[in-house]
């Protein structure tokens, strides 16, 4: 019997070789009809035997292809109409839906293989792409996607690409970026601002590549353009070369990624396990956080005091080619790949910012294609053989996170603005949430127009048109400030910041909100609904509302950031609230020049310029100043994390600090006292205990505080979910203890996988706070 259907596939199924894979498996199971892009998916029109159409169905959702991501399938009845053959058909822009946009992805092993061929046309070739590989977001100028619609436009395909693209048994059978040495974008090396200016006596094609790899041989910096932008390359065996990038970049200490060309040279640099391995070779070839090898051969100015090295492996072909290929001169076998910016700023993408570009690097390895979304790469690590996320971004956006399938509520067309550090914002509409690639820290103004930029093209790609805003209900935040002023007649919803975080671990892991969670969210920095600054906090939440139930007991916070900046200060406050003369055999007293000190005395004696702060992450920072580990931060967390590097793998057995319980008058509600805990750190201390044994029997009295805390929580609320949330949580040791100490309990610990902990996954949260009111 004939029978017609018409299919609407929604999901990540443009620029993924979609179409060209549902021409095959048609004309496999001999049906008639056609396939094509549309701002409402993939429509798919069949006709043929009706078991035919039936299996075509069932195929079609368990063989696609390996970029494709099936969200649903909608049927349309149709009528046999005596259609032949199958073809594809042009994209229909007259409907009005929804669709996704792919994230760019590696170059995938079929392109290496033709890459490093000598008989392949495309041997060598520094854009060689096809249906699952390549650039996506980053190029899309609109939606649906057609080579029309992306920044390859401007290069039309020669004879032979052209026959590949319309060749259905070709692997780049509608591939939008085909190119090849013929037709596509052109490579060319700058040697200083005067040749970029007039491009008279730029080095081209291969020589551009050689003459890369010669500076790079010779302890030079270039900036190389990618996918998503420009990095700052050298060889990352060179102390001089890394040093030399760090005074330029403005970027003291904080370590530095490096890539390498494929798995087996990782193991010269980092430890590596098979979930590490694995995440290493994804598709979206992450940064890694890895445990450094014994026999390190990296600079050591790479990561100066950590036990770890972010790596990544090559993941387009320009990457390859500088890192060289057989046959290739010996050139370095590990680049330090860093975005290519200033401290605070956006990473560089434009052509037209080459002038700051030759501020950084001694030369430029460029190309024509224009990059339409500047895209940083993602970080992650694996704990206990989970993967968690650091920062999401390239290879990952713009796909969207699903919302819980279950929510008691609408989430009506939103935009949720995120915080001021780590910026990510987030557009939602129905059960999906789109969560943009990494923006940067707000202080800038060239961030806070990349930010807008981004917001413009995310609403363009996603369809959603926002009736509501979403922002921190910090007033001096810039991102609320945008909300508010961008806003229009829109309702503006603040959420308080540690309800954001708690939310966003619930929903990403699927809690409808009608059973509250425990949610302890540990951070630096969180405006608190009294007014102080929180970051130790345990919430009874919903997605409706939250009870503070326990945090740590207010220190003040003397002179705001620079107490950030400074840990001794913070040493310095918890030896003042703990009742402790600053003695000068304590290593944040030293540290402390003599007039300052007397300044903060008066601070701390008066409350002049302090605000009270809960904030774990302050505490922290105490403790590393206060062992002598970190007195003054380069970076974020790094007092923390230098802290944690000293503290993992030693056994502390019983021997670990404890806070105290004080039980707040005609409330459930408590706070953790660091008092007597500070006083066993500087007892230690003072009797000769090593550095890295204190460290972590406070990485336990943390962890155990964790339990005590959960174990409060259960017997007031009777709640066993528990989320773990906030950046002090991307400490391995400190989640991976706690998760041990929880479930050995009896709870069921949530933590996030996909959404970074930190303030990069808090937008996420603040769409579904403010959807639930």
């Amino acid at each position: 019997m004939i029978a017609a259907s018409r299919l609407i596939v929604r999901g990540v199924v443009q620029g993924v070789g979609f179409r060209p894979f549902v021409y095959s498996l048609a004309t496999e199971w001999g049906l008639a009809g056609s396939v094509g892009n549309s701002t409402r998916g993939v429509v798919i029109d069949l006709e043929g035997q009706d078991i035919d159409v039936a299996e075509f169905v069932t195929a079609l959702q368990l063989r696609q292809p390996p970029l494709a991501r099936i969200d649903s399938v909608d049927y349309e009845p149709a009528q046999p109409c005596g259609l032949s053959g199958f073809r594809i058909v042009e994209t229909d822009t007259s409907t009005v839906g929804q669709t996704l946009a792919p994230p760019d992805v590696a170059t995938c092993d079929d392109c290496l293989r033709e890459m490093t061929d000598p008989t392949n046309r495309r041997f060598r070739h520094p854009f060689i792409t096809c249906t699952h590989c390549g650039p996506r977001f980053t190029i899309i100028t609109a939606l649906p996607y057609d080579r029309s619609s992306t920044t390859m436009n401007r290069f039309p395909m020669c004879a032979n690409c052209a026959a590949e693209y319309a060749d259905p048994a070709d692997r780049r059978f509608h591939a939008q970026p085909i190119a090849c040495p013929d037709c596509g974008p052109t490579l060319s090396f700058l040697e200083s601002l005067v040749v970029s200016s007039s491009g008279e006596s730029a080095v081209l094609g291969e020589c551009a590549l050689g003459k890369a790899r010669e500076y790079l041989r010779e302890g030079k910096i270039i900036a190389v353009k990618g996918i998503g932008g420009y990095h700052l390359a050298c060889d990352a065996r060179s102390d001089s070369a890394v040093q030399e990038l760090r005074a330029r970049k403005h970027r003291r200490s904080k370590p530095l990624a490096v890539m390498v060309r494929d798995l087996s040279a990782v193991s010269a640099s980092a430890q590596v396990s098979p979930a590490e391995a694995a995440a290493l070779v994804d598709r979206s070839r992450p940064i890694l956080l890895l445990r450094k090898a014994q026999g390190y051969a990296l600079a050591p100015s790479v990561a100066p005091g950590l036990p770890d090295i972010g790596i990544m492996l090559a993941y387009n072909p320009i990457q390859y080619l500088l890192l060289g290929l057989v046959g290739d001169p010996v050139g370095p076998e590990a680049l330090v790949m860093t975005s290519a910016n200033f401290g605070g700023e956006p990473i560089i993408y434009d052509e037209r910012d080459q002038d700051r570009l030759f501020s950084l690097a001694d030369g430029i390895l460029t190309h024509d294609r224009p990059i339409r979304m500047p895209c940083d790469d993602s970080v992650q690590r694996v704990v206990d053989k989970e993967l968690t996320t650091v920062r999401r971004s390239r290879g990952h956006t713009p796909l969207p996170i699903d919302l819980p399938a279950t929510l008691p509520f609408d989430v009506p067309p939103t935009l949720a603005v995120g915080a001021d550090l780590k910026n990510t914002f987030c557009l939602a509409q129905g059960a999906s949430a789109w969560l943009s690639q990494h923006i940067g820290d707000m202080g800038d103004l060239a961030v806070i127009d990349s930010f807008a930029n981004s917001e413009s093209h995310f609403e363009s790609l996603t369809g959603v048109a926002p009736i509501q805003v979403a922002c921190d209900e910090h007033p001096g935040y810039r991102s609320s400030r945008w909300a508010r002023q961008h806003a229009g007649p829109l309702p503006v919803r603040a959420v308080q910041h540690h309800h954001a975080h708690v939310a966003a671990v619930m929903g990403e892991n699927g809690c409808d909100g009608d059973e509250p969670v425990l949610g302890l969210a540990f951070d630096g920095t969180g405006y608190g609904a009294d007014g102080a600054v929180w970051g130790g906090e345990m919430l009874l939440a919903t997605y409706k509302g939250c009870q503070r139930l326990a945090h740590l007991k207010y220190v003040p916070l003397p002179g705001g950031d620079i107490g950030v900046e400074r840990p001794y200060r913070m040493a310095l406050s918890h030896l003042w609230s703990a009742g402790i003369d600053w003695d000068p055999d304590l290593p944040p007293v030293v540290a402390c020049p003599p007039r300052e000190l007397g300044v903060l005395r008066h601070q701390l004696e008066t409350g002049f310029g302090c605000s009270d702060t809960s904030s774990m992450g302050r505490l922290f920072d105490a403790v590393s100043s206060l062992i002598g580990v970190r007195h003054v931060a380069d970076y974020e967390a790094q007092a923390a994390i230098e802290l944690e590097g000293i503290s993992r793998g030693i056994v502390c057995g019983s021997e670990c600090y404890a806070f105290d319980r004080i039980d707040l008058a005609d409330s459930d509600s408590w706070v953790g006292d660091s008092s007597s805990m500070i006083r066993g750190v500087v007892r230690d201390h003072r009797g000769g205990v090593p550095a890295g044994v204190i460290g972590a029997r406070f990485h336990e009295a943390v962890a155990q505080l964790v339990l005590d805390w959960a174990l409060r929580g259960r017997e007031l609320a009777g709640v066993d979910d528990i989320v773990l949330t906030g950046g002090v949580f991307q400490n391995p040791l400190l989640l991976s203890r706690s998760r041990i100490l929880l479930r050995e309990a009896g709870f069921a610990p949530l933590t996030s996988r996909e959404l970074p902990p930190n303030d990069g996954g808090l937008a996420y949260g603040q769409v579904l706070v403010a959807s639930s009111s």
